[in-house]
């Protein structure tokens, strides 16, 4: 074979290999399937008013509607919308739909009132379209004070005479047995108080002239309580103790009557 021709050849082979080796792949690339895009919460309301997502003072039969950027599946809202008290009980709601991307809510019972209520919106929630929502949705409920009457409705005059009463019936009624003092709180036992005592008498002198008793009767607790401090009870320069044992009229030192608080006083005297 020519030279030549040799190199023709070669040059010829090595330009068919090229073109193989830098053939581009022109099978087409699948790509992959696309869904409808996530959708949103656009507006929650309560009783038809919108607050956020801190909802204060409501009835206890409130209507809650919570409308959402796409049309909901009514099938997907089982499971993926709740409302709990505190205790984490959930609320059995009754569930309608206003439009097709508002959902309406109602207790099948009345809640309680001054509770806290938590409403919560799962993102299973889906469209009609397949799409899921974007970000759950929570909000809080707290319902209102029962403003219904719990006592019979009296005048202002006759208010006034109930708590003059009811105050004079603490040291009357509860006043110790034995001494007639005014003990210490109504779980103290024979720890009776000097100073509640001398409110007691006071309690006495209204309580006769409001005539919730007789003058005779305020008269002979009075002599009874007099009686018991000059007859069983210390004075201290002529100061008797704050606190004395009602049945006995031994001192009771600050030290040994547990009031809750930390107690340093060792004083005897009022």
């Amino acid at each position: 074979m020519p030279k030549n021709n040799s190199h023709f050849y070669f040059f010829f082979v090595i330009l068919i290999i090229q073109l193989f080796s830098c053939k581009k792949n022109t099978t087409p690339i699948t790509p992959p399937p696309v869904g409808p895009p996530p959708f949103n919460e656009t507006s929650l309301k309560v009783n038809d008013i919108s607050n956020g997502f801190t909802y204060y003072a409501i009835n206890i039969s409130p209507e809650i509607k919570i409308s959402f950027s796409a049309p909901i599946d009514h099938n997907t809202v089982s499971g993926n919308l709740f409302l709990k008290n505190d205790a984490g009980s959930a609320v059995s709601l009754a569930v309608s739909y206003e439009n097709d991307s508002t959902i309406v809510l109602k207790p099948s019972s009345p809640l309680s009132f001054i509770t806290k209520y938590s409403l919560a919106v799962g993102t299973g929630l889906k469209s009609k379209k397949g799409a899921v929502l974007q970000s759950a949705v929570s909000a809080t409920i707290i319902t209102a004070i029962d403003s219904t009457d719990k006592f019979s409705r009296i005048s202002d005059s006759a208010l006034l005479t109930l708590v003059q009463q009811q105050t004079f019936k603490y040291f009357w009624d509860f006043g110790h047995p034995t001494s007639g003092m005014a003990r210490e709180r109504n779980s103290s036992g024979d720890i009776c108080t000097t100073g509640g005592t001398g409110f007691g008498i006071m309690s006495i002198l209204a309580g006769i002239n409001r005539k919730f008793i007789s003058r005779t009767d305020g008269l002979n607790r009075v002599q009874k309580i007099v009686s018991f401090y000059k007859d069983k009870c210390t004075a201290y320069h002529g100061a008797y103790a704050h606190w004395i044992n009602g049945a006995t009229g031994a001192t009771v030192p600050f030290s040994q009557v547990d009031d809750g608080a930390d107690l340093v006083e060792t004083s005897y005297l009022i």
